[in-house]
C-alpha cells in the first residue's frame, strides 16, 4: 500500500504541475491549480516513511487514506452543487481528475484494509 501512495501522490503532484503550467500558459495561473500536487505530496510523504518504518506503516496508510477521502469531498463538495451549471474548462478537469485520483485511492485503501483484516483472522 506505501507503493501505492506514492504511486498516486506522484500522479497528483504532475495533475497539479500541468493545471499551473496550463494556467501560465494561458495568462491566468493561480496557487490553487497546486492544490492537487499539495494532496499528492502528502500522499508522497506518508507512502516514503510508511516504507521505511513498519511500525507505523498500517496508521500511516490509514492517515494517506483520510487525505485523500479529505480530497475526494472537497472536490465533491466544490462541484457538486454546480453540476448543471459547469463549464468545461481546465479548471473543472482538474478537479475531476483530482476527485476521481482521490476516490480510486480510497477504494483501494479501503480493499487492502479488508484484505489484511481477512488475513489476520484465517
Amino acid at each position: 500500500m506505501p507503493s501505492t501512495a506514492i504511486l498516486f501522490g506522484r500522479i497528483l503532484i504532475l495533475l497539479g504541475i500541468i493545471g499551473y503550467g496550463f494556467g501560465m500558459y494561458s495568462g491566468n495561473a493561480s496557487i490553487t491549480a497546486l492544490i492537487p500536487a499539495f494532496f499528492g505530496l502528502v500522499l508522497m510523504v506518508l507512502g516514503h516513511v510508511a516504507n521505511s518504518n513498519e511500525g507505523l506503516r498500517k496508521h500511516l496508510m490509514h492517515a494517506a487514506v483520510a487525505v485523500a477521502l479529505l480530497g475526494f469531498i472537497a472536490v465533491a463538495v466544490r462541484l457538486g452543487p454546480r453540476l448543471g451549471t459547469i463549464e468545461f474548462g481546465a479548471a473543472f478537469l482538474s478537479q475531476l481528475l483530482m476527485g476521481v485520483i482521490c476516490l480510486a485511492f480510497v477504494l483501494l485503501g479501503v480493499k487492502s484494509f479488508a484484505d489484511a483484516r481477512r488475513g489476520r483472522s484465517d
